[in-house]
């Protein structure tokens, strides 16, 4: 077995960061938090860019949603973060257009190396792309990307890339199928 001295956690954050995030948790629970209805959308994502979030046109952010640093959040056109959604970025989060990020999911782009006696903050970004959805609850890992088209099933954690156009769930994920599109105007035919 190792010997491990214990000492102080080495925190490798900065004070201007920790500064810029207690301002941003204070401005969110002011100004953007108690704006839940949907009138207000607007003025959430006017927020967000304040604090250096990236939002393209007709996406928007529950109120209730977690963001930890607007800053690294990077939204495409109509894309949404629901109700109660944890957005752990201390490292980009790169949503790409019509994303659809579920209520209570959980995306986290940092962790602790494991394999370090001083057990070092380590973080990857993550991206899910065009017309992805991560479905309610599920959990992605730092440094995954989720493939355009792919659907993340409820509860499902993800620790490695999903492939375009598929379906996975369970924890660890795995492929269910491949995900088909039909065209739903000539389903009344």
């Amino acid at each position: 077995m190792t010997e491990i001295e214990i000492e102080k956690y080495k925190d490798s954050l900065s004070y201007r960061n920790k500064m810029r995030r207690l301002l941003w948790n204070i401005v969110r629970v002011i100004f953007f938090k108690p704006f839940g209805l949907p009138v207000f959308k607007h003025w959430r994502n006017f927020i967000l860019k304040l604090f250096g979030a990236k939002i393209g046109k007709g996406s928007v952010v529950r109120a209730n949603a977690m963001i930890w640093d607007p800053r690294n959040l990077i939204m495409g056109k109509r894309t949404c973060i629901g109700p109660y959604a944890k957005i752990y970025n201390p490292a980009p989060i790169i949503l790409g257009d019509k994303v659809t990020i579920s209520q209570y999911a959980y995306l986290c782009t940092a962790s602790h190396d494991i394999t370090d006696k001083d057990h070092p903050l380590i973080t990857k970004n993550i991206k899910v792309e065009s017309f992805a959805w991560v479905a309610a609850d599920a959990f992605v890992g730092m440094g995954v990307t989720i493939g355009e088209g792919a659907v993340v099933g409820a509860r499902a954690s993800v620790f490695k890339d999903v492939e375009p156009w598929t379906v996975v769930g369970g924890n660890p994920a795995k492929f269910i199928k491949k995900r088909e599109l039909r065209d739903s105007s000539t389903d009344m035919d």
